[in-house]
């Protein structure tokens, strides 16, 4: 069975927010609509959730080959900031909770 992220755990494991999370982990690229089957959602729920989340202003359109649109995430929309450091927050604090059991692991081996 597939482990389920923080964000996902935090926020729902909804087609949207693997969408989402997808276009967060991935801030500084654009994609096309084929990059975004690794997120694990149907291609009839990406032709669905794009274009609504188009609307909503968190995704953008930064350019078209030839037929093709790539997609990016919109960092001046607001939902989109806000899911952003969400998503920074939830790792940060996951990757301090593992710092700190491997510091009191490595207390007890010398111990």
């Amino acid at each position: 069975m597939k482990e389920i992220s923080i964000f996902l755990d935090h926020v729902g494991d909804t087609p949207r927010m693997r969408i989402l999370q997808y276009f967060i982990e991935g801030r500084d690229f654009d994609y096309i609509l084929t990059d975004l089957l690794n997120a694990g959602v149907s291609w009839g729920t990406l032709n669905s959730q794009v274009p609504k989340l188009l609307s909503l202003g968190i995704l953008i359109t930064t350019r078209k080959i030839g037929r093709t649109t790539l997609y990016k995430i919109n960092k001046d929309n607001f939902a989109a900031q806000q899911l952003i450091t969400l998503y920074d927050h939830l790792i940060i604090q996951q990757l301090d909770q593992k710092e700190k059991r491997t510091k009191k692991v490595m207390i007890k081996q010398v111990s």
